[in-house]
């Protein structure tokens, strides 16, 4: 079990964006690590020992987003119904929808479907994915569907719905079409635009949608973030 401190208790718990008997659904700022920080600062993973009751076990995590990458999380609070929703995305059952502020301009066409397979490179500590032929022995199939929302003539903002999960599949397919996500250090974004400064990665998981371990479908929404909002705002995309 993990001692959160008072501060980290009431942060996690600011992050409810859903709760019912099965699960839990947060909004996961940028900056936070899923699993597998190498810091001192606690994981998300880490920080769902908060919604712990005595005596059991954390809710557990469904999937993952990266450090940088804001958004909704899905965590199951029992054990059966991690089980469920872990088979339910396996199946691809689960449909998710992103956001993304990518330059120069909107891609051509402005909407599509990216098809490129990706392989993993390791440099060092470091993982990243690069775009590979389809008979390269590390290849692996990834599919993004995107659409273009807003566009100026120097940036876009994109609506993403990846078909597959692949590590960091959204910013490297946009990459390969020349329209690298604002902020995206690792894969050529710009981390200026307009004369706005770009911080930190544009890119929000804004909605998922998954079957419900008492049935029916569930669709949970995360709102954009205010830092998100504010560049949007000032590049007049949003």
């Amino acid at each position: 079990m993990i001692v959160l401190s008072p501060e980290e208790t009431a942060f996690v718990r600011g992050l409810v964006i859903f709760e019912d008997a099965h699960i839990l659904a947060l909004n996961k700022p940028a900056g936070l690590s899923s699993q597998g920080g190498r810091g001192q600062v606690h994981t998300l993973d880490e920080l769902v020992w908060a919604f712990a009751r005595p005596g059991k076990a954390r809710p557990r995590l469904i999937h993952r987003l990266d450090r940088d990458t804001s958004g909704v999380i899905l965590t199951a609070k029992t054990k059966p119904a991690a089980g469920f929703l872990g088979k339910a995305m396996m199946a691809r059952k689960f449909s998710k929808t992103y956001r993304a502020i990518v330059t120069p301009g909107a891609p051509v066409p402005r909407e599509g479907l990216i098809t490129e397979p990706l392989r993993r490179d390791e440099a060092g500590r470091e993982a990243y994915m690069r775009i590979c032929a389809p008979d390269h022995p590390d290849a692996e199939t990834a599919e993004t569907r995107y659409r273009t929302l807003a566009m100026t003539e120097t940036c876009a903002l994109l609506d993403l719905a990846p078909q597959t999960g692949r590590m960091h599949q959204l910013r490297v397919h946009l990459a390969s079409m020349g329209r690298p996500i604002a902020g995206d250090a690792r894969y050529g974004g710009a981390l200026a635009v307009d004369g706005v400064a770009v911080p930190r990665l544009m890119l929000h998981a804004a909605a998922l949608r998954f079957p419900h371990p008492d049935g029916g479908s569930q669709r949970i929404e995360a709102p954009t973030p205010p830092d998100m909002a504010e560049i949007l705002k000032a590049l007049s995309l949003g």
